[in-house]
């Protein structure tokens, strides 16, 4: 696979992990506000919210927003492709460590949209380095 072809490959996985990190937030961030059933209560105990509608429209409009911006610019190879994408992991790490410190450790998608992260800075600094190497 020559330079060119590796770098557009990079810069699709990292705009659809983006993608469907941004989906998931958007889902997870409907459910949340629509209630969030199935979802007990109790985990809230002790934290400053009620109900799950306030951390749910966070991540439906903050983590959804800026994993979907940030995918745009990927695919468009902006120049702010490469800042957005790390406010994508910083903040999908926040969230989930966040999350953690409320709620506990609860389900297996948590470590998943951790590891996400990693995968979102990985790719970052590979596609940068490869538009570096190109003069791009």
């Amino acid at each position: 696979m020559n330079r060119e072809t590796y770098r557009k490959t990079v810069r699709i996985l990292l705009g659809i992990t983006l993608s469907l990190i941004g989906l998931n937030a958007l889902g997870g961030g409907y459910y949340g506000m629509a209630g969030a059933e199935n979802v007990p209560l109790e985990w809230l105990k002790g934290s400053p919210f009620k109900s799950y509608f306030f951390p749910s429209l966070f991540l439906f409009i903050v983590i959804g927003g800026i994993c979907f911006t940030a995918a745009v610019a990927v695919f468009k190879n902006s120049g702010y492709a490469k800042q957005l994408s790390v406010l994508s992991a910083i903040l999908l790490w926040s969230w989930i460590i966040i999350q953690v410190i409320v709620i506990g450790y609860v389900s297996w998608m948590q470590p998943a949209i951790f590891i996400s992260g990693i995968l979102i800075l990985v790719l970052t600094f590979v596609m940068s380095k490869l538009n570096k190497l190109n003069g791009a």
